[in-house]
């Protein structure tokens, strides 16, 4: 009755994702904001079991939370706020900030690649893992250009974005790296907007400096990755 329910009214398949949402981010705070515990990965575990026992076909969910795709968009926009506050931080690291840009737009995809390449994973594959540290609308955007599977590359994105957050903290702590201008940045270069999330609960600073990195990779990767896949393929 709960499956031809939803399959009628798909309105009450956005209600379900909003309630998934509310739990998952109170799991975590009941946690204690445990990393394993990220709202995106019970969230999205959540959503994929609700759709498994309610045997409900992932295109018509897809057609039902659209307006969450939409307000996605517009929540991106609010990030230029701290960026506005921390532009004259940004001005004065600029070299630096830009010589790690060009450095891990190229180093990032061509490590995934020639790794995978190494495993004998096919064209297809390779191509799908080359735009994993950009976020996904920009990710799915070069994925139909360079000719990827658009799914992969969405759920590659995702696992990476999520494993940066996870680990991020970790990886700060053992390497001693306490500057929030290096800890944002790194994370928004290779973890897009799961990470940026991550990085504005350590601090306004971090979080800007990720959403900076996060706009600049995706910029730079989608203008430029279709070019050096023509010359490489």
């Amino acid at each position: 009755m709960m499956q031809r329910l939803l399959q009628d009214y798909p309105t009450l398949l956005l209600v379900l994702t909003l309630i998934i949402y509310i739990l998952s981010v109170s799991l975590y705070q009941r946690s204690n904001k445990h990393v394993l515990l990220l709202p995106v990965v019970t969230g999205i575990a959540l959503v994929i079991a609700a759709l498994l026992v309610f045997d409900i076909d992932y295109n018509i969910y897809f057609d039902s939370v659209k307006v969450l795709h939409f307000l996605l968009g517009t929540a991106t926009v609010a990030l230029a706020v701290p960026l506005r506050n921390n532009f004259h931080l940004i001005l004065e690291h600029a070299r630096p900030l830009t010589l790690s840009l060009i450095a891990m737009a190229v180093i990032t995809p061509a490590l995934a690649v020639v790794s995978a390449w190494l495993f004998g994973a096919d064209k297809a594959v390779l191509l799908s893992l080359a735009p994993k540290s950009i976020s996904t609308p920009f990710a799915i955007g070069v994925a139909e250009e360079i000719g990827a599977y658009p799914p992969l590359v969405a759920a590659i994105v995702i696992v990476t974005g999520t494993v940066v957050a996870v680990i991020a903290s970790t990886v700060f702590k053992v390497f001693a790296i306490h500057n929030p201008i290096a800890q944002g940045f790194s994370m928004g270069l290779v973890g897009h907007g799961i990470a940026t999330a991550t990085a504005f609960e350590m601090s306004i600073k971090t979080g800007a400096f990720s959403a900076l990195a996060m706009g600049l990779m995706g910029l730079s990767t989608s203008t430029l990755l279709p070019y050096f896949v023509a010359w490489f393929f």
